[in-house]
């Protein structure tokens, strides 16, 4: 029996050595940890539990029958965050460059599988070269077999892809179908095609920094949700990001005591909005100021800055926060910023999370790039994840809310539950100046006349209460009121059922 023992801890010991000490140290010579010290930073202390560390490829070609290791470069199982299961696979780039093979991939199945059945989110820190090139079809087979996976959880646990390392090929689509994607910088990439087949093609020099860097997919394509500094980094801040959300589509998200009391009010609200209705304001300054101890996890900061989208919570519950942000572009809808609230929406509502949304919109952003990169149906992405969210929402409306934007922003046409506005609101299909200019046309030449007409209407419809006589606004609120107002109002539909007609899906106009 003890030599059973001895064998078992040996085998073991070959298995946490993945591709041997000489790698390790290349790996940390690089600013990373290996797949292991990730998972350990990323789960409570003696939580882990390891399935598969002894799997092996089945890959005879090419020489690859006489390399074999433990664990065919994946690390998988469950251990816990803050006392929360979850499950993880961790890629290990000592083994094989952290590529891809047939039984790597039925790892990461395995753990997608009972993550779906148990209910509990998947996290995939993600390290690798790619497809195993000797196996050919069969790593191919592989990746299309923890697609399909990804397709199925979608909706039903949260999946969050953290890029520590290459990403490319095929292997970007699995975290593409996950519902964030955050990346290291400097360390970490993500392309469908690398640079030496982009000059071949196009003919274009450019670096893998400068193709799928963590900056450039923050900044530039949006296809990554945050960019940290350095391994520990990103997992301790992934550890404070997991704390927002439930565990499955079942559960609600978890409540955090907190001693910011819900009746909390702050004076300097009264004073955010500039009287001249032409003059920015920082839309963030309003989110610090009403969620609880100022916490807000903000996601995509330096993508589509004119809409802002993060967790926060109130009075210990997590919310969804949209706001526009009058700071950039006037707060005007684009594609950019469309898409990504949009998406920021439905998944709120894929996971019971409710939304609240902070208006000030002047409408959608005009121009033909605009209209021909299609801004009416990314723009109606943004309609239909609200119309089609059932979960609390509560939408404010600070200042302008114009034409079809305001419809769009959560309106109480759009099933908003309970609809806010300051008395600095301007709810119209046009703003003041516009529409004198349409109304009275034949006086345009009269500068004095349009002048007065201009007030005249700002007077008459650039306000709330035309909104309030219709039901549409349920009631003027002073800012300095707007966190209490907030907080009943979300405790008041904390018992919220509403279905949708049943269908087997929706057409999103994607």
């Amino acid at each position: 029996m003890h030599d059973i023992i001895r064998q078992l801890e040996e085998k073991r010991e070959l298995a946490r050595l993945g591709g041997g000490e000489n790698r390790i140290a290349s790996q940390h010579s690089k600013g990373k940890l290996t797949a292991r010290e990730r998972i350990e930073l990323l789960l409570d202390a003696d939580s882990f539990e390891e399935w598969d560390m002894f799997v092996e490829h089945r890959c005879t070609d090419f020489g690859m029958a006489d390399q074999k290791i433990p664990g065919d470069g994946v690390v998988t199982g469950y251990g816990t965050i803050n006392g929360r299961m979850v499950f993880v696979f961790s890629q290990d780039f000592t083994v094989f460059g952290g590529a891809l093979s047939g039984a790597h991939a039925e790892k990461i199945c395995k753990i997608l599988d009972h993550a779906m059945q148990v209910g509990a989110p998947v996290i995939g820190l993600n390290d690798s070269g790619g497809a195993r090139i000797q196996e050919g079809v069969a790593s191919l087979g592989g990746y299309a077999d923890v697609f399909q996976r990804n397709v199925m959880a979608s909706g039903v646990v949260p999946q969050i892809s953290m890029i520590m390392g290459p990403c490319a090929g095929g292997a970007v689509y699995s975290p593409a179908m996950t519902d964030f994607i955050f990346m290291v910088k400097d360390t970490s990439y993500m392309f469908v095609t690398g640079p030496e087949v982009v000059k071949t093609v196009t003919h274009e020099e450019v670096t893998a920094e400068e193709l799928g860097g963590a900056v450039t997919h923050t900044s530039t394509s949006g296809v990554a949700d945050l960019a940290f500094e350095n391994d520990v980094d990103a997992l301790l801040m992934l550890r404070r990001f997991f704390d927002y959300l439930p565990l499955n589509n079942r559960e609600k998200p978890p409540i955090r005591e907190t001693s910011d009391t819900a009746d909390r009010i702050d004076m300097s609200l009264d004073t955010l909005v500039p009287s001249n209705p032409n003059k920015p304001y920082d839309m963030k300054e309003l989110i610090v100021k009403i969620v609880d101890d100022g916490d807000f996890f903000e996601l995509q900061p330096d993508y589509a800055k004119n809409i802002l989208i993060g967790f926060a919570r109130m009075e210990g519950q997590t919310v969804g926060i949209v706001a526009n942000q009058p700071l950039v572009l006037a707060g005007c809808l684009d594609i950019k910023s469309s898409i990504k609230a949009a998406r920021f929406v439905r998944f709120c509502d894929a996971y019971n999370i409710p939304v609240v949304t902070l208006v000030d919109v002047p409408g959608f952003m005009p121009g033909t790039a605009q209209e021909y990169g299609g801004i009416i149906k990314h723009g109606a992405k943004l309609l239909y994840a609200y119309a089609e969210c059932t979960v609390p929402k509560v939408t404010l409306i600070t200042r302008k809310a114009y034409g079809g934007a305001y419809d769009v922003m959560s309106s109480k046409h759009l099933r908003g539950d309970v609809n806010f506005a300051w008395p600095s609101a301007e709810i119209a299909v046009m703003g003041p100046k516009g529409a004198v200019e349409i109304i009275f046309r034949k006086d345009i030449g009269d500068a004095e006349k349009i002048a007065e007409r201009t007030e005249e209407y700002r007077q008459k419809f650039a306000n709330p209460f035309i909104a309030g006589k219709l039901g549409f606004i349920d009631d003027v609120i002073m800012p300095h009121e707007t966190r209490k107002r907030i907080c009943r109002s979300l405790a008041m539909l904390k018992g919220k059922k509403l279905e949708n007609p049943w269908r087997k899906h929706g057409n999103i106009p994607l």
